[in-house]
């Protein structure tokens, strides 16, 4: 796995964007958004209104796989942009902890 953007050609980016475009198709991710969760805040969404959101973003090493993507509302997607997981949390700790 490759850790940063630098280090990915536009092939690497072309064949992500279609695994990802192939797993928005399948049937195991239309039962996933079909539960109407995003997976940062919980809140309820219509499946059609959800995005496909890479946890550890293909700009940062990521692929289109099952165990890498999770259903996001549009706000929180927006919110986390190329964070890895442990960047998004101190993000929220960060949140919560200002007046």
């Amino acid at each position: 796995m490759k850790p940063y953007a630098d280090d990915l050609d536009d092939q690497d980016f072309k064949r992500e964007r279609q695994k990802a475009r192939e797993l928005r198709q399948s049937p195991w991710w239309k039962r996933r958004c079909s539960k109407g969760r995003c997976h940062y805040c919980g809140g309820r969404i219509p499946a059609a209104e959800l995005t496909m959101d890479h946890i550890v973003p293909v700009a940062r090493g990521g692929r289109s796989t099952k165990g890498n993507v999770v259903p996001a509302c549009k706000s929180c997607n927006n919110r986390k942009k190329q964070l890895l997981p442990m960047e998004w949390e101190a993000y929220l700790h960060r949140l919560q902890s200002s007046p």
